[in-house]
């Protein structure tokens, strides 16, 4: 099972797709009848060593995150020499403190999602001035100092940045470099009730599948030469076509994945803490005790619904946008599925062919990378 452990709601960033809009106003005078909040939750992880050991497994994944999880490099600290290598470690960071974890402990964690958006003016425009060189720093001292785990490009792909081809292939240099090992993206839809706007965002759905496709072409051409570029969203819907395997949500939101909030509540969802509408058990029951949660509504009578999983657990149950707006998300998801359901024959013809491999589409589910963005 993997869970995500919650230590702080706090972030030393303000990035535009996150802080800002959460501070908007507009968030806290809107009413929602779907969500119920917890306001006993604190906003610092008070989850005790003692109680994730009577509830976690032998070789359960427990993923650190935020807020910024290396805020609380005591408390990381502190599982870590408990724990050993009972269980296995990941986590999801901004990447601006990696240089202050000890190796001893930074190196036990093999897979990190590193949030960077793109090229250096596209990441410090949405997080920043500065943030761009410091990650990389940050990146090039941990490779020196010998760690080969996975470093994760986790991209936020904005609204008035649609081109996700480029974004990708600035990242890809930073793969070839050695920097980072694979890419995923999420586009910011569907998180934030005030944000919607439909001319506007209508525009960056064309501009982001002409891209997409645009992308997808790129990929493919690569992988006529021999290389797969680990492109999260493409390659775990292409292993789910050519292995004609249905999905649940492809996050584990709900199923496989959850989320120890920082009162010991378990989330169906990580980015729920104080929500109790996802609430589906606590850190002080039988992990068997957790209940499941799965999608609803419209998700239900879609054909799609097989390959994408649902996209997002909560914009499903939170329903934030209206009609329209989840159906311009949705367009953005069918695109994305067709586009590799076209490039079906070709796979496989490159697989007989033992040019490329079906392992070469594996990956690890459910530590991060949510593959429909």
């Amino acid at each position: 099972m993997y869970y995500h452990l919650i230590l702080t709601e706090f972030c030393h960033r303000k990035c535009t797709y996150c802080y800002e809009k959460s501070m908007n106003p507009q968030e806290f005078e809107i009413k929602n009848d779907n969500l119920q909040f917890d306001e006993s939750a604190p906003t610092k992880s008070e989850v005790t060593v003692k109680q994730l050991d009577a509830f976690l497994k032998k070789d359960d994944v427990l993923i650190f995150y935020g807020g910024e999880p290396l805020i609380e490099i005591p408390k990381m600290q502190e599982i870590m020499d408990f724990f050993g290598d009972k269980i296995q470690y990941r986590m999801q960071t901004n990447g601006l403190l990696l240089d202050r974890l000890p190796y001893k402990y930074l190196k036990q964690i093999r897979k990190i999602l590193i949030s960077i958006d793109g090229n250096k003016k596209r990441t410090d425009h949405n997080r920043g001035i500065g943030n761009y060189d410091r990650v990389l720093k940050n990146i090039k001292k941990i490779r020196e100092e010998g760690y080969t785990g996975e470093l994760v490009a986790r991209m936020t792909i904005a609204r008035e940045f649609p081109d996700v081809y480029n974004s990708v292939r600035s990242i890809i240099r930073l793969v070839n470099k050695g920097l980072f090992d694979s890419v995923h993206w999420q586009i910011d839809a569907g998180f934030y009730k005030a944000d919607f706007e439909e001319v506007n965002f209508t525009k960056f759905i064309e501009q982001y599948n002409t891209s997409i496709t645009r992308l997808m072409k790129w990929w493919i051409t690569q992988m006529k030469k021999g290389k797969i570029y680990k492109l999260y969203p493409f390659i775990g819907i292409s292993e789910s076509v050519l292995r004609q395997e249905k999905t649940s949500m492809r996050c584990g939101a709900g199923h496989t994945g959850f989320a120890i909030t920082t009162n010991g509540m378990i989330s169906a969802c990580p980015v729920t803490n104080a929500v109790k509408t996802f609430y589906a058990g606590n850190v002080n029951e039988a992990s068997e005790s957790i209940k499941p949660m799965t999608v609803q509504g419209d998700c239900l009578q879609c054909s799609y619904l097989d390959l994408c999983g649902g996209r997002c657990l909560y914009q499903n149950y939170a329903r934030l946008w209206p009609k329209m707006g989840n159906a311009l998300i949705c367009q953005s998801v069918k695109h994305l599925i067709d586009a590799v359901k076209k490039k079906q024959p070709l796979l496989q013809a490159l697989i007989d062919k033992k040019m490329i491999s079906l392992k070469d589409f594996s990956y690890e589910k459910y530590f991060g990378p949510e593959i429909i963005p």
